[in-house]
């Protein structure tokens, strides 16, 4: 059986982010703390005892210390149920929480090449050292299985494949750390239960719905899906920045060509939004916006929801 805990839903900053005064963040910290979320990450395990977070949002130890799925067990001074860590990017959003984790615990990064260059070059990251933690370069379209710490399957199969999107904000304008040539900066992955062949999407970043995406998922059980922005000049709208939501690499949830659009003929049983912009005014309950998306027969997840499969 698959089990997944939605970390965190939200996007870069998290709701309320810490210099916002968005409606969505002021009511985050005022009337309604319930809209409160860090930012977005999952955890999948096949066991239900070993682990294996999807990115490592910079809200990790918060989002570990709610979580009691994550946390050590009783009686051992040293001990985390966390065998791996799946990067989808290189953005802040998805690598920060991974300096967290350099307390001498092994578990083993996954990555594309493209993503471990970024890593490499920068010297921070060397706090993991290699003694505890492996960094383990992962391909577009080639299935593998994460181990567990002892080197044991984990009985979870991952398919990465190339989504659209762009490399890390902070690498526009200059040379990235692996060269500019092919894909690897955006990643979806299909995540399998080897035993029951349960399966589900993990799309947290994407730009576009190509025909070949839509093949892809159509039919699934499950996909959690880019939520950032509701519409695509949603920022520069608000007065909150100066990129549109494609600018960033990020599809829209509205419009002709935005995600609800483009995934409803599909046959997906759960449709999940994660990493949403706490611009994005589908955060709240009772808005015209949450309810075209909720009648779409999608889902935005409070941190610390379960799924099952």
């Amino acid at each position: 059986m698959l089990r997944v805990v939605v970390l965190g839903a939200a996007a870069g900053g998290g709701v309320p982010q810490w210099n916002c005064g968005c409606p969505v963040c002021r009511a985050a910290r005022t009337e309604h703390p319930e809209l409160q979320s860090t930012q977005a990450s999952i955890a999948v395990s096949a066991d239900g005892r070993h682990w294996f977070l999807i990115n490592a949002s910079p809200d990790l130890r918060q989002q570990l210390i709610a979580t009691p799925q994550l946390h050590p067990a009783p009686g051992q001074l040293r001990h985390s149920p966390i065998a791996g860590v799946i990067l989808t990017n290189g953005e802040i959003d998805a690598v920060a929480g991974l300096l967290s984790m350099r307390e001498g615990w092994p578990f083993t990064i996954y990555a594309h090449s493209k993503v471990l260059a970024i890593l490499a070059t920068n010297s921070i990251f060397n706090v993991l050292g290699e003694k505890n933690v492996r960094r383990q370069p992962i391909e577009e379209d080639e299935t593998f299985e994460p181990a567990l710490p002892d080197g044991t399957p984990s009985g979870i199969e991952v398919l990465p494949f190339a989504v659209a999107g762009k490399s890390a904000w902070y690498l526009e304008g200059k040379a990235h750390p692996a060269g500019d040539t092919g894909v690897g900066d955006t990643l979806g992955l299909r995540i399998g239960d080897k035993a029951t062949g349960k399966f589900f999407y993990f799309l947290a970043a994407c730009a576009g719905v190509s025909d070949e995406l839509k093949s892809r998922i159509a039919g699934a059980p499950l996909v959690f899906f880019d939520g950032t922005v509701w519409r695509d000049d949603e920022l520069i709208v608000a007065g909150l920045g100066t990129k549109t939501g494609q600018g960033m690499g990020h599809i829209a949830m509205s419009g002709e060509s935005g995600a609800i659009t483009a995934l409803a003929s599909l046959d997906i049983d759960r449709k999940v939004f994660l990493h949403i912009n706490n611009s994005n005014p589908a955060l709240l309950h009772d808005s015209a916006e949450r309810k075209t998306a909720e009648r779409a027969g999608w889902q935005i997840p409070a941190d610390g929801t379960e799924f099952t499969l």
